[in-house]
């Protein structure tokens, strides 16, 4: 049962996975559009730094489900301790033998950098659209 559970939580941080791709592709696409429109700037600036958000919470997420499983399977090898085979640890040793994690390097660290790329697009979609010019003559006015 708690096999299955550990499977439920990787099933559910793939759907919130998709959600996030999905949401932040939705943001660029509107992010390019309002910079056409008439909102310009300011709705391009607004949707930009709710991309920059998401992506915050994205990350949150993944980390939140990684150490989620890794509980479960820290219990479940606890428990494979009491049993005759224990295939979860056999498994771990096949996949890092010298215990170095260079064979095997685990999902989370790649899945993490989907968020990171997508939070860098927003970022420099929201720093192209500051009125970088009116900023600079409002803080040093010529005189």
């Amino acid at each position: 049962m708690l096999v299955e559970m550990a499977d439920r939580v990787s099933q559910r941080r793939q759907s919130a996975n998709s959600f996030y791709l999905t949401v932040n592709t939705a943001i660029i696409g509107g992010a390019a559009y309002l910079s056409q429109s008439q909102f310009g700037h300011v709705g391009t600036l607004a949707v930009s730094a709710a991309g920059i958000a998401i992506c915050f919470l994205w990350v949150r997420a993944v980390v939140s489900y990684k150490s989620l499983n890794a509980a479960k399977f820290e219990v479940i090898t606890a428990l494979e301790e009491h049993l005759p085979v224990s295939p979860f640890k056999d498994e771990w040793d096949i996949l890092d033998v010298d215990g170095d994690g260079k064979k095997h390097k685990p999902f989370h660290k790649t899945e993490v950098l989907v968020p990171v790329v997508f939070g860098l697009v927003h970022g420099f979609q929201f720093l192209a659209q500051v009125p970088w010019q009116w900023i600079g003559t409002v803080l040093w006015p010529s005189t």
